[in-house]
């Protein structure tokens, strides 16, 4: 819940303007905009190298939800993607697995592409449940959907301890989750699916450790926050890549 609406542009054009004059055209770039910035950030990326996405949906489809944005409202501003539990959303506003399995088939039935967010609190990462934990998450909040949804599905992992705190996971803490998350959808999907999903990692993520993390086999992008609202640390990060 970041930048009004010209702020929000103001980013928008200035990422635009470089990815535009830069052959990055094996790096997939996503904004995750608030709703209120969608159609016009939509607008002016719909001619570049930059998708857009939603910072979440709602469960329903539509109805009497007020206050509630549906996913076809989404798809209809033009944006392509949706983020779908997010740290913040499971933590601040108690959502559930069940829940977003909900959200997730709804937007799926929008066309949309969904960034699934998965991770463990600090109190699992000291009982060391954390696998325990981010299995459930996958297990409950994905592992209904068949061979063709699934594969519209990118993952991120956030450790909820490493966001906007001092504390910060390893590239080794990084790169076991990561291989474990493959593991798991490798056992359910198989090889090739397995190995084409995309997971991502979120965790106070910026510049200067991009590198490093990225250069993890099982590490495919970032799901950047704070480092996204400026656009000079954004591109650092998306020349890391």
């Amino acid at each position: 819940m970041n930048m009004e609406l010209a702020e929000g542009i103001k980013l928008a054009d200035s990422l635009n303007k470089y990815l535009t004059n830069k052959p990055h055209d094996e790096i997939t770039v996503i904004l995750c905009a608030p709703f209120t910035h969608l159609t016009s950030i939509c607008e002016i990326l719909k001619n570049g190298k930059i998708f857009v996405g939603a910072q979440n949906c709602a469960s329903e489809a539509s109805g009497a939800f007020t206050g509630e944005v549906s996913a076809s409202m989404v798809k209809s501003t033009g944006a392509e993607y949706v983020i779908i539990g997010h740290s913040e959303r499971r933590t601040q506003h108690s959502e559930h697995d069940s829940l977003l399995n909900e959200k997730v088939f709804v937007a799926l039935d929008s066309e949309l592409k969904v960034i699934f967010c998965c991770g463990e609190i600090l109190t699992k990462r000291a009982e060391n449940k954390y696998f325990e934990v981010v299995k459930r998450q996958l297990e409950k909040g994905l592992f209904n959907l068949n061979d063709e949804q699934i594969s519209n599905i990118i993952v991120a992992y956030e450790p909820v301890w490493a966001i906007g705190s001092e504390l910060s996971a390893t590239s080794g803490q990084i790169q076991e989750m990561h291989a474990f998350i493959r593991c798991l959808i490798i056992e359910k999907y198989g090889e090739t699916i397995g190995n084409n999903i995309p997971i991502l990692y979120g965790g106070s993520c910026n510049p200067s450790n991009a590198g490093k993390i990225f250069s993890k086999p099982d590490v495919d992008g970032g799901l950047i926050g704070r480092a996204s609202l400026s656009a000079e640390d954004f591109i650092g990060i998306i020349e890391a890549v």
